[in-house]
C-alpha cells in the first residue's frame, strides 16, 4: 500500500500503533514495525532520559524497520516536566519518527529537522492541526470523539474530523478514533486520511503487556462500555466504564480539585491496576471500538487482516461501479 504516510515514514502499510503509556514497550513496538506498520514506544513510561535511550536501543535490537517515540507534552512546563530530556534522547539517538501531543512542539522542530527526524503531531481539533502544519510538523494525526485516551473537548467524531482536517491542511493526515478493523481502515482512507493510528485494537494482542483480565474483558465488551471523565479539568479522557471512572465522575460533580482526582486518575494507580488485573481499581484508556474487538490475536495477524480485508472491501466497492 502506498500513501504519503508510507513514503514519509518508510513503512509498508499506513498503520501506526498508538503510543500507550506502560504498554508501548520495545518488544510490542518492534512487533508492529516488523509486521509492516509503525511501532511506537512511549517516553512517559520511562522516568529518565537514560531509561528512554535504553528502550530505544532495545527496539533497534529487535527490528531493522522504522519505529517512533511518543512524547506527550504537558500543557505547561514545570519542574517535573521531562519533555526536554525526552527530546534530547530521541535527537541524540536519531529516532526515525517522533509523535507529539499536548502543547505545541514548535520549539523542538528545528532540532528534529536537523537530525532528520519526522514529526507527527497528534491533535483533537482542526485548529490544532493547522497550527501543527504552521510550526513545521511533517504530518498530523486527528483523533475523534470515539478514541481512547484524550479526544479533546469538542465532542466531534472521527467521521467528521478526518475530512475537515484533510480540507484544512496540506500535510498528510492520519486518522484515529473508532478504527479497529479493515472497515474502519478503508473508511479512514476514503475520508482522505493517508494512514490510521490504532490503540485499543492493539491492546488485545498476544504481545500486549496488559493483564489477561483486561484483554478478556475487551473481547466481551460493548461499544457502550466506555465513558468520558476529566472534563472538569479540561483534559477529557475516554476510559473503561468501571468503579474508578464512576468515582471520578462523582468527584467532578462536587467540584473536586486536581489533587483529589489524582488519587484515582494518576498514571501510577492505573499502572498497578493494568498489570495486576484489577479492572475496578484504576482508570484505563479505551476507545469505543472495543465493541469491535472479538478475539485476542498476534500483532502480525491484526495487521494482515487489516490489509487483506481492505483489499476485499476495495474489490467489492469497485464491483459496484460496473
Amino acid at each position: 500500500m502506498r500513501t504519503r504516510i508510507t513514503e514519509l515514514l518508510g513503512i509498508k502499510y499506513p498503520i501506526i500503533q498508538g503510543g500507550m503509556q506502560w504498554l508501548s514497550r520495545a518488544e510490542f513496538a518492534a512487533a508492529v514495525s516488523n509486521a509492516g506498520g509503525l511501532g511506537i514506544i512511549t517516553a512517559a513510561t520511562h522516568p529518565t532520559k537514560e531509561a528512554l535511550v535504553e528502550e530505544i536501543r532495545k527496539v533497534r535490537a529487535l527490528t531493522d524497520k522504522p519505529f517512533g517515540v511518543n512524547i506527550s507534552m504537558l500543557p505547561e512546563v514545570g519542574p517535573r516536566d521531562k519533555t526536554a530530556a525526552y527530546f534530547e534522547a530521541v535527537i541524540e539517538e536519531k529516532v526515525p519518527v517522533v509523535e507529539t501531543s499536548g502543547r505545541s512542539p514548535e520549539e523542538y522542530v528545528p532540532y528534529l529537522k536537523q537530525a532528520g527526524i519526522k514529526l507527527i503531531h497528534k491533535v483533537p481539533a482542526v485548529r490544532y492541526a493547522q497550527k501543527a502544519e504552521r510550526v513545521g510538523a511533517d504530518a498530523v494525526t486527528i483523533v475523534g470523539f470515539e478514541c481512547g485516551g484524550h479526544p479533546g473537548m469538542d465532542d466531534v467524531t472521527t467521521m467528521v474530523l478526518t475530512p475537515r482536517t484533510v480540507d484544512s491542511v496540506s500535510i498528510p493526515v492520519v486518522a484515529g478514533g473508532g478504527i479497529a478493523d479493515a472497515r474502519g481502515f478503508v473508511a479512514a482512507l476514503a475520508l482522505g486520511a493517508e494512514g490510521v493510528v490504532m490503540g485499543t485494537r492493539f491492546v488485545a494482542t498476544t504481545e500486549s503487556l496488559a493483564h489477561t483480565n483486561l484483554k478478556e474483558w475487551m473481547v466481551k465488551a460493548r461499544e457502550t462500555d466506555t465513558v468520558i471523565i476529566q472534563r472538569s479539568i479540561r483534559n477529557a479522557a475516554r476510559v473503561i466504564k468501571n468503579s474508578a471512572a464512576e468515582k471520578v465522575l462523582e468527584m467532578e460533580a462536587r467540584g473536586a480539585t486536581l489533587e483529589e482526582l489524582l488519587t484515582i486518575i494518576s498514571g501510577q494507580v492505573g499502572r498497578r491496576a493494568l498489570f495486576e488485573g484489577d479492572l475496578e481499581g484504576g482508570t484505563f484508556a479505551m476507545g469505543q471500538c472495543v465493541g469491535l474487538v472479538y478475539e485476542i490475536k498476534p500483532v502480525k495477524e491484526v495487521i494482515e487482516e487489516l490489509v487483506s480485508g481492505a483489499e476485499e472491501i476495495l474489490a467489492r466497492l469497485q464491483g459496484m461501479l460496473k
